[in-house]
């Protein structure tokens, strides 16, 4: 991101910055493929079809950049506070494992991506 620092030279306060930056726009992208899936009921299977092809591979790569970063982020909070960070409890959820091939191949992800947030 424009402006972002590097790690080696990333203060505590640049990392709380980072860190609430990443968490807002990763928040942002996650309402943008909630948003996506409540239209995408309304749709034909046609133009569902199409959304699922070319609109929610865009927007769920992105949300991954960002909660990547925002992982690597909280991870560096951490770290220049002296302590490991935690095992258990992390803020960012990992990754859904690869869904099975289905003609929706991005719904059963997007699905997932919205259930976790909203739980």
């Amino acid at each position: 991101m424009n402006g972002e620092v590097a790690s080696s030279h990333a203060t505590l306060g640049q990392a709380l910055y980072w860190r609430q930056i990443y968490s807002e726009v990763l928040g942002m992208e996650e309402k943008v493929l909630k948003r996506i899936r409540q239209l995408m009921t309304k749709q034909s299977d046609e133009a569902r079809r199409e959304v699922e092809l070319t609109n929610v591979p865009v927007v769920v790569a992105q949300a991954e950049r960002f909660r990547q970063r925002l992982g690597y982020w909280e991870t560096r909070v951490h770290e220049l506070n002296g302590a490991a960070p935690p095992q258990g409890r992390r803020r960012v959820p990992a990754p859904p494992r690869a869904a099975p091939r289905s003609s929706r191949p991005h719904q059963t992800f997007l699905t997932e991506s919205i259930s976790r947030r909203s739980s």
